[in-house]
């Protein structure tokens, strides 16, 4: 098997002014030159300067992805700090207009205030830009939403000619431009629906994995949202189940304040298995950096309760942290059999794993490059994380190539904003509308101005 070496890049961390700024998020990868960020203060600037300049331009966002996604070409061009671009732009009774730099955190923040939520649930964080989630593909739970590009209705962009298009859901392109992967323009509006807040209890159990296949799709069929966190290595599972609250729960999160209410059923079953997966971290990552947060994300295992709250307190609860982040799509109807396979492939070779395997499923996506495009998908999540000196233990980064090999073999579809070895992945052959996509390319940006090494691999 051919790696890419892009795949999983050694963190970088004594880094210092724009040297940092130069870096995206995890610190392993440089993204341009010195002296090529370019930050516009208004749309007009970022107009004026695509339509007066030259060379390659990619945009910056909240720099969360891989370096491969957001570098300039061939390390020469522009890096576009849109962050000015952001906040509130305008709102109706069910919609909300944010500049795309807008934090997701902040689009949150402004619907909970008016009582309301997207209709799509969360990520596990909100630090990244409004464009960024869409462009590569965010996503939460629940196969009565996608992801969160699905709750958009109209997206202004800026074209490489300084020109402005609008580009709504009656749009012939408006499937490309829903996730982009920033080959299409810059993203500086975008119009989403919202409904009224949901007040959820979700339960959480910790069963064991011996009916997995089934029991998957029989919780997600069942429940409006689902979070699963498998542990293989002790075969146990601890599953999230969230549905609308009781008139009862409501009432009493309310005289809370509105603070995430947590009960008093506190389950301990999981404990022993928590702790066996916290010595396998700390072996590998020999005393890992950022504060031991990988540590916390593990240890959240433990002790837990079920919960009341809106869907941002209940799901979007994530601890950010550079890591090595594997997730793949698979269509639901084939992730039983996926999971009986990484099951004997787990029995065979007891990989050493930093974090339970994460399964999140989805509704299908107007999207054309989205991995739930058309089909409900199951995601399997893998991280590995650094260690204090931004190393990445050898046995991590076998176990997610391994993973994903068998993941891809499968036909799955990995999340573009994560890493993956694309020389796995005949891409046409997993998006039926894969030309289609390359032909709006052609049309928007067709000297490809917004291209980079990696987009132009994969469409050129």
């Amino acid at each position: 098997m051919t790696t890419t070496p892009l795949a999983y890049p050694r963190q970088e961390l004594q880094l210092t002014g724009e040297d940092s700024r130069l870096r995206n998020w995890a610190k392993n990868s440089r993204l341009g030159p010195p002296g090529s960020v370019v930050a516009p203060a208004t749309e007009a600037e970022l107009c004026d300067f695509l339509s007066t300049s030259h060379g390659p331009v990619r945009m910056i966002g909240s720099r969360m992805s891989p370096g491969r996604m957001i570098e300039v070409a061939n390390g020469s061009g522009t890096l576009l700090d849109l962050s000015k671009l952001s906040g509130l732009i305008s709102s109706t009774d069910d919609t909300v207009t944010f500049a795309g730099s807008t934090s997701l955190a902040a689009v949150y923040a402004f619907l909970l205030a008016r009582g309301q939520m997207l209709p799509a649930s969360p990520g596990v964080i909100a630090e990244q830009t409004l464009a960024g989630a869409l462009c590569t593909g965010t996503h939460g739970q629940g196969l009565e939403q996608s992801t969160i590009a699905g709750a958009a209705l109209s997206i202004r962009m800026v074209l490489a000619d300084g020109t402005v298009a609008e580009f709504d859901r009656e749009h012939p392109h408006f499937p490309a431009i829903q996730l982009s992967l920033g080959s299409l323009g810059v993203i500086t509006a975008v119009t989403l629906r919202a409904r009224e807040s949901v007040i959820y209890t979700c339960l959480k159990n910790a069963v064991d994995a011996d009916n997995l296949e089934a029991d998957l799709e029989t919780w997600n069929r069942e429940n409006s949202l689902v979070k699963v966190w498998w542990f293989p290595q002790e075969n146990q599972v601890q599953v999230w189940t969230a549905n609308e609250a009781t008139d009862d729960e409501i009432q009493r999160y309310r005289a809370g304040g509105g603070e995430l209410l947590a009960h008093t059923n506190t389950n301990k079953a999981m404990n022993d298995t928590v702790e066996s997966t916290l010595r396998q971290l700390r072996d590998d990552t020999k005393g890992v950096a950022d504060d031991g947060k990988p540590l916390r994300t593990v240890t959240r295992f433990r002790d837990f309760t079920d919960v009341t709250g809106d869907v941002y307190q209940v799901f979007c609860r994530g601890i950010a942290t550079p890591q090595i982040n594997v997730e793949i799509g698979i269509p639901l109807a084939r992730a039983g059999e996926v999971i009986s396979t990484i099951k004997q492939w787990h029995a065979e070779t007891r990989p050493r794993m930093h974090y339970p395997v994460i399964l999140r499923c989805t509704g299908p996506s107007d999207g054309w490059l989205s991995p739930s495009h058309d089909q409900d998908t199951c995601y399997f999540g893998f991280v590995v994380y650094y260690a204090a000196d931004g190393s990445l233990s050898e046995e991590g980064a076998d176990f997610l190539r391994a993973v994903e090999k068998t993941l891809a073999e499968q036909g799955g579809r990995p999340h573009w904003g994560k890493y993956f070895d694309e020389s796995l992945y005949h891409w046409p052959a997993l998006y039926p509308q894969w030309e289609a996509f390359r032909r709006v390319r052609e049309a928007l940006d067709p000297q490809h101005r917004f291209a980079n090494t990696f987009t132009a691999a994969l469409l050129d």
